[in-house]
């Protein structure tokens, strides 16, 4: 069979030409549309189910809103992982589903078990919904309300909050691909009714009575219509309340036949709801902050880039002196990541084609071995795009394109050769003749060669069947770079059967007799000095074996004792610090110690800017206490590093300023992506985690800390 399609490509080469014009073709329209990514996104199949109360404890929390999410969910088909949080005022319950289930069937068999979990938890305490359907790569643009220094005084946290909610957030949703528009920091703007309970009790009049007023005196009715003279006369009633003079001239009840006011009892004033979370930035104090979720199973490049033109246009509909100021977007990332990828890819073409020049020393037959590279690049774009394998660093960046172009290489060596062989008869022919015998020697050699140019690459193929198997993390890790690698060497297999021996017909010529190259000149000098060693080795067999054994033994000893980790940390660019700070702290302390840090922080040139997140989020799905914060740390392009050349050095001279204007404080040293992944997967941030179960709390911190004494001189254990 394999001989029938090398015939058939010799001797219908505009069909060959057509074909990989399609795979070119299809190949540009893929790199044009594939999802592009940084990193293969590991997240499990997980749907979070949050749950917020403004009044409650935490220890009424886990009682009455997370232990019956928990319960309700725990005989779900498919449930690997149930595991929660329960914070003041805010729960969060995690389940974990088996990854060969979808990502809607999870959150249909949720929803219907929420309407009967909803009925077993207390009227007012809360009603549970899901988080958004996003993971750990899902928040992809992260943004700050800024004001410019001539217009501080003109506009409050609370009018920015009221910006994010009803300009900003409104424009940026209906964005394909965007999930949620999260809400971070600000004061939301509340209308409250200070009462008096001398005037309460003066007048015997309960908070009942003043919320039962407030409720009725808020709403709008629909009176159907009326005809009249051939026209239909709509009837609605509005009552919503407009200003604070409407709601102080509410009528609560009448006394003796007078009317009893809201403000007769009481003042209206503007406040603020009770919040979890804020926002800082830049040693300025507070911000608002807004978080663009992206769709699970987005094409985040496509997505970042509508994100961008859409802010681009919100810009001139904010009020004037107020403006977006991007803080963490995604692109960067993936713009860095792809650069680094197209440099790898580019200068391992550029290897391979002097290496496999030199080695043939025909200019020509290089030519048509380096074209493969691109051509099974193309191909391997196109099948990742058709069976939905994204493309990022892990699935291109392993790409080698040695082993792709081996078969090539052992075909156009042998065509070469054999035309090289058979250059007196072929010069002694006609133009016509000529090509027929290039045409079946091309036949010949492909067909002798094909079959072992196929086994090596088969081999290679069935080597990366292990990893194919692969499930869970490491098989969202691996598998795109293992399926890239065999669908390249498919189309290398294809192109080895069509494309190579049809080139090779048209533009291998016969080398001049007497004309050593450069190439047979190297290959004979390592085949003298080869015969020279070979009966020396083979004199001294016993002696090689020996020390090939020993460096064995002496390799596993190494192994032993080399570290271990599952994928080298990709460097994104910036930092997140966790700074550990005393439990309880109030949201206005912890706000005050973010924001010395951040002036300390800003005073290294390498610092870009610097936005900290504390507490929770309008949609929590990264729940923090108000003491809890993640220090963002945007950096400039390292060439322009001075404090240190490392991202290490740098992490230690940030650590150094802190303790010495703040002493006493921790910090954990992370990354944005890093974190959220860790925290996704596992439930913690850490790169490793010691829990410790039990129902004494002073026992439990107790042997904390004893593990914490033990572990902390560890080697490589950084931050504890």
């Amino acid at each position: 069979m394999l001989d029938n399609i090398i015939r058939y490509s010799i001797n219908n080469k505009i069909a060959i030409y057509l074909f990989v014009f399609g795979i070119i073709g299809m190949g540009i329209y893929s790199v044009s549309n594939i999802p592009i990514g940084a990193v293969p996104d590991v997240t499990n199949n997980q749907v979070q189910v949050i749950t917020t109360s403004r009044n409650l404890a935490a220890e009424e929390v886990e009682r009455f809103l997370t232990y019956p999410v928990e319960l309700g969910m725990s005989n779900l088909p498919g449930v690997r992982e149930i595991r929660s949080i329960s914070k003041f005022g805010l729960s969060v319950v995690t389940i974990v589903f088996d990854d060969d289930m979808d990502s809607y069937l999870p959150r249909q068999l949720i929803a219907e078990r929420l309407k009967f979990v909803a009925d077993e938890i207390p009227e007012g305490f809360g009603t549970p919904f899901m988080g958004p359907i996003s993971t750990g790569l899902g928040e992809i643009y992260q943004y700050t309300l800024e004001v410019a220094p001539e217009y501080k005084d003109r506009y409050s946290v609370t009018q920015l909050r009221s910006i994010q909610d009803w300009i900003v957030k409104r424009h940026l949703s209906g964005i394909p691909g965007v999930i949620e528009i999260n809400t971070w920091g600000g004061l939301l703007k509340t209308y409250e009714v200070q009462v008096q309970p001398n005037h309460l009790r003066a007048m015997d009049i309960t908070l009942q009575d003043i919320f039962r007023a407030l409720e009725k005196n808020n709403s709008i009715a629909g009176g159907g219509y009326i005809e009249k003279s051939n026209q239909a006369y709509f009837i609605r009633a509005d009552g919503l309340l407009k200003s604070i003079d409407e709601i102080e001239n509410i009528v609560v009840t009448v006394k003796n036949g007078i009317p009893v006011y809201i403000k007769d009892i009481g003042s209206v004033a503007i406040g603020a709801a009770t919040r979890f979370g804020a926002i800082t930035s830049n040693g300025e104090g507070e911000k608002v902050m807004g978080q663009i979720m992206m769709l699970k199973g987005a094409n985040a490049s496509k997505v970042i880039n509508e994100v961008k033109d859409r802010v681009e246009e919100i810009q001139t509909a904010l009020p004037t002196g107020v403006r977006i100021n991007p803080i963490l977007e995604r692109s960067e990332l993936i713009g860095r990541t792809t650069m680094t990828i197209a440099e790898n890819l580019l200068f391992g073409f550029l290897i391979v084609f002097i290496v496999v020049v030199f080695l043939l020393g025909d200019l020509r037959a290089g030519l048509v071995v380096a074209s493969i590279i691109p051509l099974t690049l193309l191909f391997a774009l196109t099948c990742m795009y058709f069976l939905g394998v994204d493309a990022n660093l892990m699935s291109l960046g392993a790409i080698d394109f040695g082993i792709i172009i081996d078969g090539a290489v052992i075909i156009v060596e042998y065509i070469a050769y054999r035309i090289t062989f058979e250059q007196n008869r072929i010069n002694a022919l006609l133009p016509e003749q000529k090509t027929t015998v290039i045409d079946q020697i091309s036949v010949q050699g492909a067909s002798k060669m094909m079959r072992s140019a196929i086994f090596g690459q088969v081999i290679i193929i069935i080597v990366f069947i292990p990893i194919l198997s692969l499930s869970g993390i490491e098989g969202k890790m691996f598998r795109p770079m293992a399926l890239t690698f065999c669908f390249a060497l498919i189309g290398a297999i294809i192109l080895c059967l069509t494309y190579v021996p049809v080139m090779s017909s048209l533009f291998i010529k016969p080398r001049p007799e007497g004309n050593q190259s450069l190439s047979d000149r190297f290959i004979g000098a390592l085949k003298r000095g080869y015969s020279s060693l070979l009966p020396h080795a083979i004199n001294f067999r016993y002696l090689i074996l020996t020390t090939a054994v020993a460096l064995l033994v002496f390799t596993f000893f190494l192994f032993d004792r080399m570290g271990g980790e599952f994928v080298p940390t990709l460097d994104e660019g910036d930092f997140a610090i966790q700074p550990v700070l005393p439990t309880g702290m109030s949201l206005s302390a912890t706000v005050d110690m973010t924001t010395r840090m951040e002036q300390i922080l800003l005073g290294f040139p390498e610092v870009d800017q610097i936005v900290t997140r504390i507490g929770a989020a309008e949609v929590p799905t990264d729940p923090m206490s108000m003491e809890e914060s993640d220090v963002i740390v945007t950096l400039h392009d390292d060439d322009t590093w001075t404090t240190a050349t490392s991202k290490d050095g740098l992490a230690d001279a940030f650590k150094e300023a802190l303790a010495a204007e703040i002493p006493g404080i921790e910090m954990e040293f992370t990354q944005p992506i890093e974190m959220r992944f860790n925290e996704l997967i596992t439930g913690v941030r850490a790169d490793l985690a010691i829990k410790v179960y039990g129902e004494n709390l002073e026992f439990l911190n107790k042997t904390a800390q004893e593990i914490e004494g033990l572990i902390r001189g560890v080697e490589g254990a950084a931050d504890i």
